[in-house]
């Protein structure tokens, strides 16, 4: 690994191709006899640091049409919590599914999982059958896995029978030295980009696109409002991106004011602080409060000028659904990705027949919308949010950061890359941006 990982930061992509492929290499796992150390204890007490083990692992058989990465960078998702806590299910339930597919997908089923669903970092092999990538290529990756030999998934491949979500329902992901890939998930790295910021965009880059963005999705055009719940977060702050990019108008929901100014500096200014306002969308356990969600409705109208969200961009699941239902314009859409809150959405379903709105589940992207998504960071229209490294050994803090809501944007994982900043080969370019990607840094 020393001799790969050298030959990268000397520049020498050409000679990489030639060098050995370690039979192990260094990946954080989570153990399948530990999948139940967690019962009994409430979510937010489980913690990530004590599951989440950085180990020596065997390097997985190359197979056709893969390719095998040497992982510079790497980032946190909340798939990597819930790997980490065992939630809402074990993962391992996963890859003992995908290995009964074939003898070559029974490799991913093992008693350990390498977890991770983004990288950054250079291609080491490919198997037969690869043609558009060769050793040597500097490559994110998304996440997205098919197998695509149902014709469900050839008008959409997210709608491939077997569709999986590459690191979490799959083995070897990107948070190791090295990495086991499908070629249809690599893309260029974005030249002007350091290692850990081209890694940290890919997973919540490519799903609010699809999200927001996409035909698929919400299909957000411009003038339309959108309310983004947790706009400063890993998912929301690209979210509030492409909201300003496409000439929409975002309604920033936030939970401090430190958040509320990391939003202005992404040049949003219709900004909800829900703390500082007090919202509290339950009575209790069993009942919501609908006059608060009047209360949030008459504020984003305060801030519109009287216009309610022609888009609701969701993604915090039981807390906020309701209030989403009650908010969007008549007509309007309610688009859903995610449910870290809480998987039981309950809702005034009067409030969505007599409106005509309507209700989309969005689930990451496929590989047309996540290399469109890629794209736009590469031009410099969409900027990493990337706000704190760690190194690959303090992974299990990172997840925790993750998990407590202690972060802003995306937290990144250092893997083969021995300090941050390296990585860079458009300075040019990096010059222009440079305020706009380091603006969540240090927040």
């Amino acid at each position: 690994m020393l001799e790969i990982r050298d030959a990268i930061l000397a520049g020498q992509f050409d000679a990489v191709g030639g060098l050995e492929v370690p039979d192990h290499y260094r990946g954080v796992t989570v153990h399948a006899d530990e999948a139940e150390m967690f019962t009994g204890i409430p979510s937010k007490e489980k913690d990530p640091r004590k599951s989440l083990h950085v180990e020596d692992v065997a390097t997985p058989e190359l197979g056709p049409g893969e390719a095998i990465v040497a992982v510079m960078a790497s980032a946190i998702n909340y798939n990597t919590v819930w790997t980490s806590i065992f939630e809402p299910v074990s993962t391992f339930g996963f890859l003992k599914r995908y290995g009964r597919i074939s003898p070559l997908t029974a490799r991913h089923d093992l008693p350990y999982h390498v977890v991770g669903s983004d990288l950054a970092g250079v291609v080491l092999r490919t198997g037969p059958g690869v043609n558009a990538w060769k050793p040597g290529d500097q490559v994110v990756a998304h996440c997205l896995s098919v197998e695509m030999e149902s014709p469900d998934g050839h008008g959409d491949s997210m709608m491939d029978p077997e569709q999986r979500i590459w690191g979490f329902e799959t083995n070897f992901g990107g948070l190791a030295e090295l990495a086991l890939v499908k070629s249809n998930q690599l893309m260029p790295k974005p030249a002007h980009l350091t290692w850990e910021e081209a890694a940290a965009p890919g997973l919540v880059n490519s799903t609010a696109y699809r999200q927001l963005v996409s035909r698929n999705g919400a299909g957000m055009k411009q003038g339309d409002n959108v309310l983004i719940w947790g706009a400063s977060g890993g998912l929301g702050s690209y979210a509030t991106q492409f909201a300003l990019n496409g000439g929409a108008t975002p309604i920033c929901v936030v939970s401090s004011q430190e958040k509320a100014e990391v939003c202005r500096k992404m040049g949003a200014e219709l900004i909800i602080d829900r703390s500082a306002e007090g919202y509290t969308f339950w009575r209790d356990e069993h009942n919501q409060d609908p006059k608060e969600w009047k209360r949030l409705g008459a504020k984003i109208r305060e801030l519109t000028g009287g216009e309610d969200p022609d888009i609701v961009f969701e993604h915090p699941g039981r807390e906020t659904f309701g209030a989403s239902v009650y908010v969007a314009r008549k007509g309007g859409t309610i688009v859903t990705c995610a449910s870290t809150s809480g998987y039981e959405h309950s809702y005034d379903n009067r409030y969505l027949w007599m409106n005509l709105k309507r209700i989309i589940g969005s689930h990451f992207a496929n590989y047309r919308e996540s290399f469109e998504a890629n794209r736009l960071i590469a031009k410099g229209l969409i900027h990493p949010t990337l706000s704190k490294v760690y190194p690959l050994a303090d992974t299990g803090q990172a997840a925790l950061d993750v998990h407590t809501n202690s972060h802003q944007g995306k937290v990144g994982v250092l893997a083969l890359a021995p300090e941050e900043g390296l990585g860079v080969s458009d300075p040019d370019k990096r010059s222009r941006h440079l305020e706009s990607i380091n603006r969540f840094r240090g927040v």
